[in-house]
């Protein structure tokens, strides 16, 4: 059996059993019945929490979830982990390579050899609250193709009698000189522009239900590093009559530093379908 080993240096999330649980218990009181959420993917420390509240919605009894990752630009093929399944602190999960191979046919993929956090940073979630739960690790890229991929999956599953969930993951705004953006120079009239204005503007599109307004807002206000993902869980919703996304919870890695804001910062959200 091949095992996908951890790509992330230590920091990133808990690296053992009694300090996972001890993070997410208090996300563990009501069985999730949810078939698509968005999930964002910092370390643990800035936005683990807010992701907790998208991935503890997820159906319980899924028989495989697909975790969408991104960071894949338009023009790449989407991304699939060809192991046969993949380490976590909470014991290892097994890959649906059924699944994968049917999608890998779909979407003309290829393998993923990336070290690359937007799956990895989840998977210690995915295992706590889909213990039972098979994986598919796939990323999209930032290109309308991804929502068609996500409804293809919808059909994939159906066909193959999976009771599928999925989280996508993705980043919003990523703002200030260590990132190549600061339209507002910074300080806080800039932390509040991301807030109010150029992550609202992605959220509305988002809650919206378009995924072209998704792709055109996540392009021209460079407010999410990883676009293909949340369309393809917004074509997987669709595909399964899931509606609409709601806001769950949204922040910025600034609330975890102490004041003044930071040169720096990203802005997170989680959704549910």
């Amino acid at each position: 059996m091949s095992l996908r080993k951890s790509s992330l240096a230590p920091g990133w999330y808990p690296q053992n059993s009694e300090e996972i649980t001890h993070f997410l218990s208090e996300f563990d009181r009501v069985a999730g019945s949810t078939r698509a959420a968005v999930a964002p993917h910092a370390g643990w420390s800035y936005s683990g929490r807010i992701a907790a509240r998208a991935a503890s919605l997820l159906d319980r009894v899924a028989d495989t979830l697909a975790i969408i990752g991104g960071h894949l630009p338009a023009g790449r093929k989407p991304l699939f982990a060809m192991e046969d399944a993949v380490w976590t602190p909470l014991g290892n999960m097994a890959v649906d390579t059924e699944l994968r191979a049917a999608m890998l046919s779909e979407t003309a993929g290829e393998g993923d050899r990336s070290r690359d956090n937007t799956v990895e940073v989840l998977l210690p979630m995915a295992r706590f609250f889909l213990p039972d739960a098979s994986l598919l690790w796939m990323r999209l890229p930032s290109e309308i193709s991804s929502f068609e991929a996500g409804k293809a999956l919808a059909a994939v599953a159906r066909g193959q009698g999976r009771r599928l969930a999925v989280l996508a993951s993705a980043d919003l705004t990523h703002y200030g000189p260590g990132y190549g953006f600061a339209p507002k120079g910074v300080g806080p009239e800039a932390l509040r522009w991301v807030r109010e204005v150029n992550d609202r503007r992605f959220i509305e599109a988002v809650g919206s239900g378009d995924p072209a307004l998704v792709l055109e807002r996540a392009g021209a206000d460079s407010s999410s590093c990883s676009a293909g993902a949340v369309l393809g869980a917004m074509g997987f919703a669709q595909a399964m009559g899931a509606g609409k996304a709601r806001l769950l919870e949204y922040g910025t890695s600034a609330d975890a530093e102490k004041p003044p804001p930071p040169g720096s910062f990203v802005g997170y959200a989680a959704f549910a379908f």
